[in-house]
């Protein structure tokens, strides 16, 4: 199994971006243009916002992101992994780092949106600990949002 590490990182560097990318072709070959609420590069860089990089010797594999509303809850975004890495750990170490810095910054709870499509991702998150719940916010009414949330203890 390769070593995988996580940090926090800035997106706007060439191999974010270009996860970023592959994220976006990713969802957009799964879901109407309506039903992606992919965060931008420029919204990532906003204050509030924690993205995370995974790398494996050195290269960038996987991200996420945290997006705190600064009243104790935050949503995960653009969760990405490289096809390639998939299967070795990668999602739940980014998981780990992301719920990691939640509890520091005192984030009491996760919500993430997901995809019908996407089992691999829904079987992540419920492995993870995430409970399935009604859609909120902005997927409320999205035929191609599912919803989840983790109380971090």
């Amino acid at each position: 199994m390769p070593v995988v590490t996580v940090t926090a990182e800035p997106p706007r560097q060439p191999e974010v971006l270009e996860l970023l990318r592959q994220g976006d072709e990713f969802t957009l070959a799964l879901y109407p243009p309506e039903s992606s609420h992919l965060l931008s590069v420029d919204e990532l860089e906003r204050p509030g916002v924690t993205v995370f990089v995974a790398r494996t010797a050195g290269n960038a594999v996987g991200m996420v992101a945290l997006v705190a509303d600064g009243g104790g809850v935050a949503e995960l975004k653009r969760m990405f992994v490289l096809p390639a890495a998939r299967g070795t750990g990668t999602g739940a170490a980014l998981l780990a780092a992301l719920e990691s810095h939640a509890r520091e910054h005192g984030i009491a709870v996760v919500q993430l949106e997901t995809g019908p499509l996407q089992p691999a991702a829904i079987r992540l998150y419920e492995r993870s600990g995430y409970v399935l719940i009604p859609n909120f916010g902005k997927y409320r009414g999205d035929p191609h949002s599912v919803c989840y949330e983790k109380t971090l203890t």
